[in-house]
């Protein structure tokens, strides 16, 4: 089952790397500086709750999970960008070992929902819930300690576990997207 799950992971890398490229409606960023925030929360914290709204049209509340599912938040910086646009089409693809691992995936951004809205559509569609930290401005972003000096969140994954305790933290290089294997293994843990 490990194997399984890695050459999933493998693949599914490689065929979003090349989507997201080839897309022209995609914004060149250029190279950011890898981190511009403090973490306000550490591994073993109890994730602070919150409610936005998402693309379904429906809050999302961190709290509605507790006692039920494990969750992911994953932090974006900005719809449009090329890793972003990188990012969330491959945990799509790889949605089958979120749901092994009893895990809801929440992607959160600082974008307004219109422009979530835009983006999804144009990538084919997202099978996870897309929240907005839009107003008041990143205001999630910055309970966690991710939100950057320039207004957009750091890119960020959060494991809390059904007892709402973050298990996990990757504040990663903006510039780079997260080793889905690693998060994978992560997730895992919390069988142990």
């Amino acid at each position: 089952m490990k194997r399984y799950m890695m050459v999933v992971v493998f693949v599914v890398g490689l065929l979003v790397a090349s989507a997201s490229a080839d897309n022209p409606n995609v914004y060149p960023v250029g190279t950011l500086k890898p981190v511009d925030s403090v973490l306000k929360v550490k591994v073993g914290d109890p994730a602070p709750d919150f409610e936005l709204p998402s693309l379904a049209g429906a809050m999302v509340r961190l709290s509605d999970f507790k006692g039920r599912k494990n969750v992911v938040l994953s932090f974006i910086p900005a719809a449009w960008t090329p890793v972003c646009s990188d990012q969330w089409p491959g945990y799509n693809l790889a949605q089958e070992l979120f749901d092994q691992q009893n895990t809801e995936l929440i992607g959160i951004s600082v974008d307004n929902i219109p422009s979530q809205y835009a983006w999804v559509k144009e990538m084919g569609g997202i099978g996870f819930s897309v929240v907005s930290d839009f107003w008041p401005h990143g205001e999630v972003a910055s309970k966690y300690g991710v939100l950057r000096s320039s207004g957009v969140s750091e890119r960020a994954l959060f494991l809390v576990d059904t007892n709402g305790i973050i298990r996990y933290i990757d504040v990663h290089d903006i510039n780079v997207r997260p080793d889905l294997g690693v998060l994978v293994k992560e997730m895992e843990k919390l069988d142990r």
